[in-house]
């Protein structure tokens, strides 16, 4: 996607100042892939998302009545849309099919996309490690895989 260097910084930036306040992790680029694939390319959809979402503050005493229960259903179709995602995988090369699927089913298993994305940076490394794909683990992973394998170790 042309431009997506800058995407990218947003969504890091935001992770950023997100944890330096204290709040749960702020991400954007996904979203804003979603509204850029859908036709919003001038930050206009940003804003009136931004502004939707505003309003829906008055709304949250109705939205909390509704019982977790009621919401599964919807929560199901979602996961089955971005499911279709899945299948531009190149499943049959294993050192990408496996950590992507290690990613995806530890996910609902845990019930926490980090500890999906976690698994899915480990088993990465761990992959490339054993195949003796070392030059195709960027410094970045290296560097993640260790954290989290140190984070997970000692937590």
């Amino acid at each position: 996607m042309p431009g997506a260097d800058r995407a990218f910084m947003a969504d890091a930036t935001g992770t950023t100042a997100g944890a330096l306040v204290g709040t749960s992790t702020v991400t954007t680029y996904i979203e804003s892939a979603t509204g850029i694939e859908e036709g919003g390319r001038t930050g206009l959809t940003a804003v009136v998302v931004s502004i939707l979402f505003l309003l829906s503050l008055f709304f949250t005493p109705l939205f909390t009545a509704v019982p977790a229960l009621a919401t599964a259903p919807a929560l199901i179709v979602v996961g089955a849309m971005m499911m279709s995602a899945a299948r531009e995988m190149d499943w049959t090369k294993l050192e990408d099919g496996v950590p992507a699927f290690l990613t995806i089913i530890a996910m609902p298993f845990t019930y926490s996309i980090a500890h999906g994305i976690t698994l899915g940076v480990i088993s990465f490394v761990l992959i490339r490690i054993l195949t003796g794909k070392l030059n195709e683990i960027h410094p970045l992973m290296w560097g993640l895989a260790v954290a989290l394998v140190a984070y997970h170790g000692f937590m």
